[in-house]
């Protein structure tokens, strides 16, 4: 499996970006997803995950409300839209998969990794 991540940028604090992830592979639609984080000087951070059908979605607390996670099996590319993006939000951002039951939030759970994109909010 390969993942190649996208759609990062530089944008201003309650600013909008859309990150797209797209996966090779036949079976993309049987992984969950998942997309973590990580700051400069920080540990990466679990943010969102969805499970293969999209019906379950996972956050962490940080970003309910202004995040969205979603898919698109047809495609092979799962999203992460974010919105009222805060400096603290600023961060290298990477899209996971995992191959095994349910839908993780640690990173160690996760069995493919893409590249990253790097996200970067101004205030």
């Amino acid at each position: 499996v390969q993942l190649q991540a996208s759609g990062g940028g530089l944008v201003q604090a309650g600013g909008s970006l859309r990150l797209s992830c797209a996966a090779s592979g036949r079976t993309f639609s049987t992984y969950a997803m998942g997309w973590f984080r990580q700051a400069p000087g920080k540990e990466r951070e679990f943010v969102a995950a969805i499970s293969w059908s999209g019906d379950r979605l996972y956050y962490t607390d940080s970003v309910k409300g202004r995040f969205t996670i979603s898919r698109d099996n047809a495609k092979n590319t799962v999203y992460l839209q974010m919105n009222s993006l805060q400096p603290e939000d600023t961060a290298v951002y990477y899209c996971a998969a995992h191959l095994g039951v349910g839908v993780p939030t640690p990173g160690y759970e996760y069995d493919y990794w893409g590249q990253g994109t790097l996200v970067t909010v101004s205030s």
